[in-house]
């Protein structure tokens, strides 16, 4: 078997560790195992149609759980890994699943090519579930059926499987939660070999893909484009159709079935969901006509954007921590948003040594407003109150909390108007 076929995977191993028992993820937990639906499908076909002795699965579980496999190596067809057991030396255990052959994988891979969905999805290096139906069309499958895992180790326990073996079968579960091609590597066919053998197909004349049809060129008015269309018989009776109204609402992603990513990734499916959602609202408002959806919002107004739909609830302190600011900085941030939008936002942020200093005019009212105050820049301050003069030349009126500056409403050109 050539090298580069094999595809090692320590997921259980911590960087450093010397011999003896790794910790597990968890040590001593009784975490599940199958983190995504990939994983989930493999553990049910081993639990429900591999028909493995259920008493070894449940010692194998135990095993995996508590770190006893410290090294675990997918190839085509094959699993192999070093099972730490009760004794000093490790156990080398083999699990075998059959692998297509090249007549079968060319009726897969027939099957897959002839929905472009599918295609595109693959060649973006995903794994949609519809994989495992396209497969099964070919009369193959992708998950291990009755008789079909071998396991094979060094200990002296007779049993099929044994414990050993067990716990291995329970980790390619981690393994392919972490690359999903590793179920289709034990079938046979490697990731890139995969993905190259999809190009081709595409590129073929007999793959059934439909050229894009060719948009008018930029520039040219909706009502031309839709004339070209038109017989010079019908071009003067036939109205040009109205664009469609957008919904009344912004719709949410529910219907979309969300893949759980390789936790390898650091990306959780639930901001999946939300980054959707409001990418949906988005949509919805620039249809609408309500602004340009966000298109040419700064990381910081985008931020506070986010941050002001999310105050009063948990998710704000989340988002904080991901932004890698104070829950309280961006509080100020979600206020100032809310209460005055880019304006309110430019001015908290502002820094009082850059800005525009406050002109003689804008000056005189402010200290009509605010008697005995102290200036400094654009800032006007009477205690624990203060009055900011934005860049749009609106004033801002400011309330301190504890040691924080939070805007407590909306902008005026008269600072009088905020008292």
């Amino acid at each position: 078997m050539a090298d580069e076929d094999r595809v090692p995977w320590q997921g259980w191993r911590r960087k450093g560790e010397d011999a003896g028992l790794p910790a597990a993820k968890g040590p001593g937990s009784r975490r599940p195992f199958g983190a995504t639906w990939w994983g989930r499908a493999w553990l049910e076909a081993l639990e429900q149609r591999a028909r493995l002795d259920p008493g070894r699965l449940s010692r194998g579980r135990s095993y995996a759980r508590r770190g006893s496999v410290v090294d675990l190596t997918v190839s085509p067809g094959e699993v192999e890994a070093v099972v730490q057991g009760s004794r000093v030396t490790p156990y080398q255990v083999t699990v075998r699943i059959r692998a297509f052959s090249s007549a079968e994988w060319d009726s897969v891979l027939d099957v897959v090519s002839a929905q472009i969905g599918r295609v595109a999805a693959l060649l973006d290096g995903e794994l949609p579930p519809e994989v495992i139906d396209d497969v099964r069309d070919a009369g193959l499958e992708l998950l291990p059926g009755a008789g079909e895992v071998l396991t094979h180790c060094t200990c002296p326990d007779f049993a099929v499987p044994c414990k050993h073996s067990a716990a291995v079968c329970y980790l390619i579960a981690d393994a392919l939660d972490d690359d999903p091609f590793a179920l289709l590597l034990l079938r046979g066919r490697r990731k890139d070999e995969l993905l190259a053998s999809l190009r081709t197909r595409r590129g073929s004349p007999a793959a059934p893909v439909v050229a894009p049809r060719t948009p008018p060129p930029a520039g040219i008015p909706a009502i031309a484009a839709f004339a070209r269309h038109l017989t010079p018989e019908t071009r003067s009776t036939v109205p040009v159709p109205a664009p469609p109204r957008p919904l009344g609402a912004p719709g949410v992603p529910a219907a979309v079935r969300v893949l759980d990513p390789p936790r390898s990734s650091g990306v959780d499916v639930r901001d999946l969901v939300a980054l959707a959602t409001d990418a949906a609202r988005r949509a919805w408002e620039l249809a609408s006509g309500d602004g340009d959806g966000g298109l040419n919002l700064t990381y910081e107004q985008d931020l506070a954007r986010r941050a002001a739909k999310a105050l009063g609830t948990p998710d704000l302190a989340d988002l904080a921590h991901r932004a890698g600011i104070s829950s309280r900085r961006l509080t100020t941030w979600a206020v100032a948003w809310r209460e005055a939008g880019p304006g309110g936002l430019a001015v908290t942020l502002d820094d009082p040594v850059t800005v525009i200093p406050v002109t003689p005019d804008a000056l005189t009212e402010a200290l009509e407003a605010l008697p005995n105050a102290t200036v400094e820049a654009n800032r006007v301050t009477s205690g624990k109150l203060q009055l900011r003069l934005g860049q749009d030349n609106l004033w801002y009126r400011f309330d301190q909390h504890f040691s924080d500056w939070t805007l407590s409403g909306p902008p005026s050109p008269d600072p009088k108007d905020l008292l």
